[in-house]
């Protein structure tokens, strides 16, 4: 196996994004309502406390897509049959689940890439590793990227030799609303060519009973990954937020279509942070939203992958029907 990876991130990325951090929270905490961009969940302790998350009995979400993946990583295979392609993975995080992919184009002696792109170093050192326990041995060419998911694609794209196929899986499109949700698909198929393929994972519409539990565990944990953002900030922006008049809460919101967090102030309180020399003050049980993750039927997934350029290939279902990995091809 042999691999390395590529920076493309500024050099001064840790000052830019606690900049971004500090007029993301000045803008966010200044609104009515009030929020918090999801994407700072994902430091390191969040990042950990995620994974947790993962392992859960009520979190379906990570078992459904293993499943799926298990038992369709032979028709996923023959998508290319001997065409050489490379496998673009998106916040490939740890890599658990594109593993079970890996071994099977290791099988079938395919000829393929594997590039995934991360914003975070740490995490594609920790991919690496991974990997390295895993696939030593085995003619596997790994090219990480570490930043924009777009600036990765694109230096990908200029292959022209090899088509591409990206996974952005794990329920990710789920955090962005159906205009952002478009907006992203539309500048991913700008940047791939036609032809080019993507698997997307997607959480599917179903009993309200399901969704509550997922988000709100009986051990704590997703309390403990919500929280853990104001303890970013207190440790980043020099904030004072005392985590014990905070509660988590994950709560459906029928006309949106999609599971919201919330933090909820449990009093009258006023926060400071530093970084900014300002306060915020908050009522008696105000929240804070942290979080979207929408929910979506087939018909909603066939129509958002017509509108943005592609042409469903083959919906993967878990036994349940409670998620789906979506395959779409590149049109013209």
């Amino acid at each position: 196996m042999t691999y390395n990876y590529t920076n493309l991130a500024p050099a001064n990325i840790v000052t830019a994004d606690v900049h971004d951090l500090a007029l993301s929270v000045l803008e966010g905490l200044s609104g009515k309502p009030k929020k918090l961009n999801s994407a700072y969940f994902y430091d390191h302790v969040g990042s950990g406390i995620f994974q947790q998350i993962t392992e859960l009995s009520e979190y379906y979400l990570t078992n459904c897509e293993f499943e799926i993946l298990r038992n369709q990583k032979e028709s996923i295979s023959n998508i290319f049959n001997d065409r050489p392609f490379n496998l673009i993975e998106l916040g490939a995080g740890d890599g658990r689940k594109t593993l079970t992919l890996l071994e099977e184009f290791i099988k079938q002696g395919q000829d393929f890439k594997y590039i995934p792109i991360d914003i975070s170093a740490k995490a594609m050192e920790s991919l690496f590793e991974r990997l390295k326990d895993n696939l030593d041995g085995h003619d596997l060419a790994v090219e990480g990227l570490v930043g924009d998911y777009f600036d990765g694609i694109n230096a990908c794209s200029q292959q022209t030799d090899r088509q591409n196929f990206v996974l952005f899986i794990g329920s990710s499109i789920g955090n962005f609303n159906h205009a952002e949700a478009e907006k992203f698909l539309r500048h991913l198929w700008y940047s791939l060519n036609p032809g080019d393929y993507v698997l997307i994972g997607f959480d599917l519409k179903k009993d309200l009973n399901i969704l509550h539990a997922a988000y709100n565990d009986s051990k704590g944990v997703t309390s403990e990954f919500n929280l853990n953002l104001l303890t970013r900030l207190n440790e980043t922006l020099d904030a004072n937020f005392n985590r014990e008049t905070f509660h988590h809460q994950g709560i459906y919101n029928v006309q949106l279509g999609a599971m919201e967090s919330y933090l909820i102030s449990k009093v009258k309180q006023t926060v400071k942070v530093g970084a900014l020399d300002k306060e915020f003050h908050f009522k008696p049980w105000e929240g804070i939203h942290t979080e979207y993750s929408y929910k979506y039927t087939q018909y909603e997934i066939e129509m958002i992958a017509k509108d943005t350029g592609y042409e469903v290939v083959n919906h993967l279902f878990d036994s349940k029907h409670y998620f789906v990995d979506s395959v779409w091809k590149v049109r013209k």
